[in-house]
């Protein structure tokens, strides 16, 4: 289901202007962890900020939301991304003493080739020292 607070060319002309922004900064792949930041790009309307959840853009190709899986089926009806392009990491990581949710991650961008220049928010409540020390 679309996004519906914005059209799909206004969706089309948000991922352009950030791309653009991107390669201006030499950033490879954004890694979008503000809610209102994943709203405003993906439409994206999730409630589960406690949670590691973001949204990935690459330089080319579609965005990903990457979240807990309770939180996958709101990624589905609130953005404009395809339910292929929607990555959820194991439930059993949270809160886990011994894994991360973005040890999750970290595969996700392995798999892809997506592990040079990453572009983060790192002055975001969202973005946790400790999300930051495993990526």
């Amino acid at each position: 289901m679309p996004a519906s607070d914005f059209s799909a060319q206004e969706y089309a002309n948000r991922l352009s202007r950030t791309r653009a922004a991107m390669n201006a900064r030499g950033i490879e792949t954004l890694l979008v962890t503000d809610p209102s930041n994943m709203a405003w790009l993906t439409g994206y309307d999730g409630w589960s900020f406690y949670v590691p959840q973001m949204v990935i853009l690459p330089a080319q190709g579609a965005p990903l939301w990457w979240g807990r899986t309770q939180d996958k089926a709101g990624a589905a009806q609130t953005t404009w991304l395809d339910s292929s392009d929607l990555l959820d990491w194991p439930e059993e990581h949270v809160q886990h003493p011994d894994h991360h949710p973005v040890d999750a991650l970290v595969l996700a961008l392995r798999d892809r080739g997506w592990t040079r220049g990453l572009g983060v928010e790192m002055d975001n409540y969202y973005y946790s020292a400790a999300s930051h020390r495993i990526l």
